[in-house]
């Protein structure tokens, strides 16, 4: 059975984007037709066995979450396969698993979209756009003190994406196993 994970963006589990987790899980298993629902912390990562359709499935889970929610949020679908090869891919091996961020993204971004956010970077920041997947070492400065903020890399790539630290991407790697 090949597994995939179905990304949430900026969901949190209490406040602003509430998306109880195990609410989640129940609602998915009864409006959509995804199959061995199961979640991974509080963050919006849906493992479950790979979608026939999975633009469909992502457009499913979007419209529950919409509906039981009231979050509008976008719905990326990785396979297991596909995390393995842009983990593979990663191109910052010396730096720090709590660092190293993949934005997983829902299409091709614009172009010119990397080359406008390297402009962006701070000293000790890098970034690399490896297919859909933009990965970015935010220094030892961490994510904090980032000028990447979320408004910069949307206007700039032109498409959603959402991201996972280094750690969660082997995780999420492990449970789509």
């Amino acid at each position: 059975m090949s597994r995939s994970v179905l990304l949430l963006r900026a969901v949190n589990v209490s406040g602003r984007n509430s998306v109880p987790m195990a609410r989640l899980r129940e609602v998915l298993s009864a409006e959509t037709d995804l199959e061995d629902v199961s979640t991974y912390i509080a963050s919006g990562n849906i493992i479950c066995k790979t979608p026939k359709r999975p633009d469909a499935a992502c457009a499913a889970v979007r419209k529950a979450i919409v509906a039981e929610f009231g979050v509008d949020t976008p719905v990326i679908h990785r396979r297991h396969a596909e995390l393995v090869a842009s983990e593979k891919a990663q191109p910052f091996p010396d730096g720090e698993e709590k660092f190293v961020h993949a934005m997983f993204l829902e299409g091709a971004c614009r172009p010119g979209a990397v080359e406008g956010l390297e402009e962006r970077l701070l000293p000790d920041e890098r970034l690399v756009l490896i297919g859909d997947d933009l990965w970015i070492d935010y220094g030892s400065g961490g994510v904090h003190s980032t000028k990447l903020t979320k408004a910069v890399l949307d206007r700039a790539l032109g498409v959603a994406g959402t991201a996972r630290n280094l750690r969660t991407v082997r995780k999420l790697i492990e449970l789509t196993a």
